[in-house]
């Protein structure tokens, strides 16, 4: 059992507690039950419980979340760097999909109704949008303790330091000024 108050051998990067010491709370998150705040630019709240939230969860391989969406709320275009994802409709109507790697990049889509399971492999881009009427909520089970997210545009035009206009807008085959007002938003 890990946490990072105790200890200095590191597992995953957590410090490990002596397992005497370990309780209950360890292995504990209360609050998945309360829906995330949707009003931003996206419509859309992730709550993550991973390692950080469950100590105990270190070494164990999985987390979960509760994705909270408004009508229309979309889960940007990521990836999990360390996880598959398994993402389960419990309210609402949902457009997903992933995209295939190179060189063939090929977009696998499907709707979701309430009680349907979809998966995206480990490391793939991926999304998910509520395209129903009223709000949508899915819990995502991930297989890592510490699954990671790349959000594709946050990642590309808000790092920081700004990766240089020319280099986006050779990439993305676009004007500079146009590369440079997204990286403004960011």
């Amino acid at each position: 059992m890990c946490d990072s108050t105790l200890f200095s051998v590191l597992v995953n990067g957590f410090a490990c507690k002596d397992p005497k010491l370990v309780d209950a709370n360890d292995f504990f998150f209360s609050g998945l039950n309360k829906p995330g705040n949707t009003s931003n630019v996206i419509g859309s709240k992730v709550t993550l419980v991973n390692v950080e939230k469950i100590p105990g969860l270190n070494t164990l391989g999985v987390s979960v979340a509760r994705v909270d969406y408004e009508p229309l709320g979309l889960n940007p275009p990521h990836t999990h760097p360390r996880a598959t994802e398994l993402f389960t409709v419990i309210k609402g109507t949902f457009q997903v999909g992933f995209v295939t790697s190179n060189p063939e990049n090929r977009l696998i889509t499907k709707i979701l109704q309430e009680g349907d399971v979809f998966a995206f492999p480990k490391g793939l881009v991926h999304f998910q949008r509520n395209i129903g009427h009223g709000k949508g909520l899915a819990i995502s089970s991930l297989s890592s303790q510490n699954p990671g997210i790349v959000t594709i545009a946050n990642a590309v035009f808000g790092s920081n330091p700004d990766i240089p206009a020319d280099i986006l807008a050779k990439a993305f085959q676009m004007d500079n000024n146009l590369v440079l007002n997204i990286q403004s938003k960011f």
